[in-house]
């Protein structure tokens, strides 16, 4: 079985962006490590970078890419609205195949003894690789931010590092490494500059306050949108799914005179959350089938499990496929379009490019949209029955694809001067109509 975990590094830098690459080619350079996402926040001035790989491979990734940050980011001239404790503020290790929580928390142990055997970094564990109750909690590890810490550490000994001395580090401070399971980092958006009553409502839906299990809060001022935020970590999405979590931002913000204006995924999401909300509107900015883990994960070449390895109900793997053919085919439905605008008579793009290369245009996008048919009806067998709607209509969308393609097609034919190329489209032309029929008889029986 494939051993296969996910780690979550957060770094203190989100403005300047040739930094953070930086950071993403230390994480890539290790084989075995796939970095999958990455996003950036100018407010938070932070950083949230996804990979995914062989346990190993994906521990070094991290560790490089801690030692490059302590290079680039200095705490001391550091400033936005997250709280945070270092240069790499955490990582986290989660497991997702063929690995236990007890192996990640193991993981977790090794690694912050490298980041002080290598860069002199301090470090705390939390969460599950915690080594005292106290510190499960990253806001306990976190109180007083860099700054505070810096000095509560040298006088207090229990708040001192877990590996390393007491000193921090001078400019990258010191870094929370962690072993949990798959957390959602959620923000919600409120119509409102009013920071304080975002802090209500982070107080009324945290757990530590009384409020939903599995929720931590924070009201923060989004400056460059004028709006206040409650930023969320919600701990155990199948406890307590998203939707309760926004319903009741959106119950307390009208308790206190405002609404809710939009809801934001950072980094990405597990399927399972989503099929959780259902048909719930959580007003969602930045959603795509991109977001979802399971998405990016199987377009990382060698990540998914051999054939003989998937699991009897295939939707699991399956799923994801769906949503990536149905981007592809609504890209080449695009691009049918375009080409189609080309095919006119009296458009400029015909003449610029001339006939031939629309003509190339219009059949490329044709046998995208027919190989995708093909693949589409080679896997229907294997398609839960939850899933044969969507089947269906990427089936449809994909023949209405290749049609118009073909169509615009013939329309520039008549026009075309040389013997050579109206030969060869011709033929690819048939070649695309064999598809398109072949596929369609077998799957009519």
């Amino acid at each position: 079985m494939n051993r296969l975990i996910e780690c979550v590094p957060n770094f203190s830098e989100g403005r300047d962006l040739t930094k953070v690459d930086a950071l993403v080619e230390a994480m890539s350079a290790v084989p075995g490590a796939c970095v999958i996402d990455r996003m950036s926040d100018a407010d938070h001035n932070r950083s949230v970078i996804t990979l995914v790989g062989a346990p190993e491979a994906v521990a070094e990734a991290a560790i490089r890419a801690a030692g490059k940050a302590a290079e680039l980011i200095d705490l001391r001239q550091h400033g936005g609205v997250h709280p945070r404790i270092g240069a790499t503020d955490v990582i986290p290790f989660i497991p997702l195949e063929g690995i236990s929580m007890d192996e990640c928390v193991a993981l977790a142990r090794q690694v912050g003894q490298e980041l002080w055997k290598r860069y002199r970094i301090p470090v705390y564990f939390y969460e599950a690789a915690a080594t005292r109750p106290e510190r499960v909690n990253l806001e306990n590890i976190r109180k007083g931010q860099f700054e505070g810490l810096r000095e509560a550490a040298l006088r207090d000994p229990e708040r001192a590092p877990d590996v390393g001395e007491p000193r921090l580090h001078p400019t990258s401070g010191a870094t929370a490494v962690g072993a949990r399971k798959l957390l959602i980092a959620y923000n919600i958006y409120l119509d409102t500059s009013d920071v304080s009553i975002a802090k209500e409502i982070a107080r009324a839906i945290r757990f530590s306050s009384g409020g939903l299990r599995h929720v931590k809060a924070i009201g923060l001022e989004i400056q460059s949108r004028g709006l206040a935020q409650v930023s969320i970590n919600l701990t155990d999405f199948e406890q307590t799914p998203l939707y309760r979590v926004f319903d009741m931002v959106k119950r307390e913000a009208q308790h206190r005179g405002c609404a809710v204006v939009g809801s934001e995924i950072i980094g990405l999401i597990p399927r399972k959350a989503i099929e959780l909300w259902g048909e719930y509107d959580l007003q969602l900015e930045n959603f795509s089938p991109a977001t979802i883990l399971e998405n990016r994960m199987a377009a990382v070449a060698g990540i998914l499990p051999p054939a003989d390895a998937l699991p009897p109900d295939a939707a699991v793997v399956l799923q994801p496929l769906v949503d990536t053919l149905r981007e592809a085919v609504q890209g080449f439905a695009e691009r049918a379009m375009d080409a189609s605008q080309e095919a006119l008579p009296d458009s400029r793009a015909s003449s610029d490019h001339g006939p031939e290369d629309a003509a190339e245009s219009h059949l490329a996008a044709a046998f995208a949209a027919g190989e995708i048919y093909e693949r589409l009806v080679q896997l229907e067998a294997t398609a839960a029955p939850s899933m044969l709607l969507d089947w269906r209509a990427l089936k449809q969308a994909a023949v209405s694809t290749a049609r118009a393609a073909l169509e615009s097609t013939d329309a520039i034919l008549p026009s075309l001067r040389d013997a050579s190329t109206v030969a060869r489209i011709k033929t690819g032309r048939a070649e695309i109509e064999a598809r398109l029929t072949g596929s369609t008889g077998t799957r009519e029986k």
